[in-house]
């Protein structure tokens, strides 16, 4: 079985653009070789800054012969039915097979598909691959009309048996494929052939490329961690920068310079943030105090001088830029520090539009100030602490440095404010406020932070369901479905009882607006193995506006369900259930008046009536304080007594008086579980 070898050979791919690519290519010509009938054993894609590889193993050298039976018309059948049925197979009518069946004798025509060599399906699919390529950003160039993300150099395509290796024939634009590769651009500019992905990654090892952007990755992290500890420091870790750093070069070289001593009292969040993003450095720090000392760069290429050429220009470019987050963190300062302080920036805030039906981010700040003092009571902070908090946490919004760097909008309000001479609590809060930004983010426990957080994220939803913006589809442009998982998260970490109705209000969206809550509950609470039937069951009971309350009853009754005498309880429940309705159905009564024991005649319907009594017991006052555990296994309890009733009691007896009791035992047992939950809504 041959193995393939492809490689687009270009001038430099975006970083960002790598990992798709190679993804894609290996996605479109694995499939167009599959559906045209050639297996394969393994593949595997690689990226570098200037080519996209895959490399195929165990190829079949040719698709299979494919035989295929088709029904056709009567043999009686009009002319042009059997003509047209002859062009549609592509054969004579003496090439038919005539068979007997119950309508009639029918024709069938056995078509044969013979298998192609490897090659021809491996030219096919690569020129198909290459023309229709996903590119998010292409272009063209010269006069060819093939649209690539840069200009295309070179193709590679190798088919590699024991005999040896074969070029296949592709042709895309002026380019033919052929058994040459280059190296480095600079360490080992001239062409090279190859003959299998072994002979190829050996060659490119050689020639200054490490072909896996992982293994790039894994040296770029490892020397810069050990050149790091070797001076007591320690590399920022970045990932992100980190996977984008190894897209660039080909051949990394790591390279520690220092940071200007005027610019190591910058925070270092300022530091670190302007360094990734204009020049891809690393973050080097104290590991005891945090403060960001020096840079990690990384080179596509050795040099004589060991890269003090290539430090030295990298650190006079850094410097001009931490000059200009300097001048922008002095600016700041100057203005945090003012008698106006934050309310220069804020009063600015007042020209910029929020949303033209909500008005500007002053107006907003406003209401999350409003908020944020009706919130305080709930969440045990100091409503004017809240309030004054929320009137500055957007603050920074207008100040230079975010203007610069907007992922620093919270944090550099935090700075800005303890500058200012305000409480921390306050300071804390404008960092904090933004939080929950995601599932796995961390959620704010201090009180002002959690009033100020609940009231942004609630201003945004009952902002945008009173304009009627809501989310649809897979469409949500003002992340609205983020700030419902924020509520919910920041709600049940910190245990708190806020009445979202009461919020809400007697608003025509209210009703909505709780509804779309209970659906973000379910994707939150489906990471913890709670069915959705389960929280239906739970939104069905009183109180389903208090969060707290409600996970609290979906978790209890998803650990009884979990647990056999909870699963069989509820079989039992909806069986008493479903006997109830169709006797108040047909009756045209209500069986709700109160069981009698007197009535009760077999043992077993003694043991449901006592059963009942001490289940009941435990549910009223476990329901009254939230005890919802206790109130839970109370309930499956009754699973072994209202098995036993079922088994050895008749409901629907010849006697009225004794039917009537039962099927009032019945609506008993329906009311004690209701008490917990609406169990009729479970699946099953």
């Amino acid at each position: 079985m041959p193995d393939l070898l492809i490689e687009l050979f270009s001038e430099e791919i975006p970083a960002r653009m790598q990992d798709r690519a190679a993804a894609d290519l290996k996605s479109h010509v694995t499939n167009g070789l599959v559906e045209a009938g050639l297996t394969y054993a393994g593949a595997a894609a690689f990226s570098t800054p200037r080519r996209l590889t895959l490399a195929i193993e165990g190829l079949l050298d040719r698709s299979p012969t494919l035989r295929e039976e088709r029904k056709g018309p009567r043999v009686d059948a009009p002319e042009k039915a059997i003509e047209g049925f002859l062009r549609g197979v592509g054969l004579r009518r003496d090439q038919l097979i005539e068979r007997d069946e119950k309508k009639g004798r029918v024709f069938y025509a056995m078509i044969e598909k013979p298998g192609r060599p490897a090659a021809e399906i491996v030219t096919e699919v690569v020129q198909d691959t290459i023309a229709t390529f996903p590119w998010p950003k292409s272009m063209r160039w010269g006069d060819g009309t093939l649209r690539w993300v840069r200009p295309l150099h070179r193709i590679l395509c190798l088919l590699t048996t024991e005999a040896g290796a074969e070029v296949v024939p592709v042709t895309v634009g002026n380019i033919d494929a052929a058994d040459v590769t280059e190296g480095h651009r600079f360490l080992a500019p001239g062409a090279f052939s190859v003959t299998s992905f072994e002979n190829y990654a050996a060659k490119l090892k050689r020639a200054f490329v490490v072909l896996s952007a992982e293994e790039r990755a894994e040296a770029i992290w490892n020397d810069a961690t050990n050149m790091a500890f070797a001076s007591g420091l320690e590399v920022v870790e970045d990932k992100a920068l980190l996977a984008e750093v190894a897209g660039l070069v080909e051949w990394p070289v790591v390279l520690m310079g220092d940071i200007g001593a005027e610019f190591l009292d910058l925070p270092p969040e300022v530091l670190q943030t302007s360094m990734r993003e204009h020049q891809k450095f690393f973050s080097v720090k104290v590991p005891a105090t945090g403060r960001i000392e020096k840079f990690v760069t990384v080179a596509n290429r050795g040099t004589a001088d060991h890269g003090a050429t290539i430090l030295a220009g990298n650190q006079k470019v850094l410097a001009a830029r931490l000059s200009d987050a300097r001048f922008f963190w002095e600016n700041d300062l100057r203005v945090a520090k003012s008698e106006a302080g934050l309310s220069v920036w804020t009063d600015q805030l007042a020209d910029v539009t929020f949303h033209h039906k909500l008005g500007s981010q002053r107006d907003r700040i406003e209401r999350i100030a409003a908020l944020a003092r009706e919130l305080a009571p709930m969440v045990g902070a100091d409503a004017d602490l809240a309030a004054h908090a929320a009137r500055v946490a957007k603050a920074d919004l207008q100040s230079q440095m975010v203007g610069e760097f907007p992922e620093l909008q919270g944090l550099m309000g935090r700075y800005y404010s303890a500058v200012a001479g305000l409480p921390e609590d306050v300071a804390a809060a404008c960092q904090e406020h933004y939080s929950p930004l995601g599932p796995s983010d961390d959620v704010p426990t201090a009180p002002v932070s959690v009033a100020v957080a609940l009231a942004d994220k609630l201003d945004m939803l009952t902002g945008f369901w009173g304009i009627d913006e809501k989310p649809t589809g897979s469409k949500d442009p003002f992340a609205l479905r983020r700030a419902a998982l924020g509520v919910i998260r920041l709600v049940t970490a910190n245990a708190l009882t806020v009445p979202l109705a009461k919020i809400f209000g007697e608003n025509f969206w209210s009703a909505d607006l709780l509804s779309f809550l209970h659906d973000r509950l379910k994707v939150h609470l489906r990471d913890e193995g709670i069915r959705h039937d389960v929280i239906d069951a739970c939104v069905s009971m009183p109180q389903n506006d208090d969060l707290t309350l409600l996970v609290a009853r979906a978790r209890a009754l998803s650990d009884v369900l979990r647990t056999e005498d909870g699963t069989n309880l509820v079989q039992g429940f909806k069986r008493a259930n479903n006997i109830l309705t169709q006797a108040e159905d047909k009756d045209g009564v209500e069986y709700s008046f109160g069981a009698d024991k007197k009535f009760a005649e077999a043992p077993e319907e003694h043991a449901l009536f006592a059963a009942l009594d001490s289940a009941e017991a435990k549910i009223t006052p476990a329901m009254k304080t939230g005890d919802f555990a206790t109130a839970m296994q109370a309930m499956a309890a009754l699973r072994p007594a209202v098995d036993a009733f079922f088994d050895a009691v008749q409901v629907n007896a010849d006697s009225d008086v004794l039917r009537r009791n039962r099927l009032n035992l019945l609506s008993r047992i329906r009311t004690v579980c209701l008490q917990a939950a609406d169990l009729s809504r479970l699946d099953g």
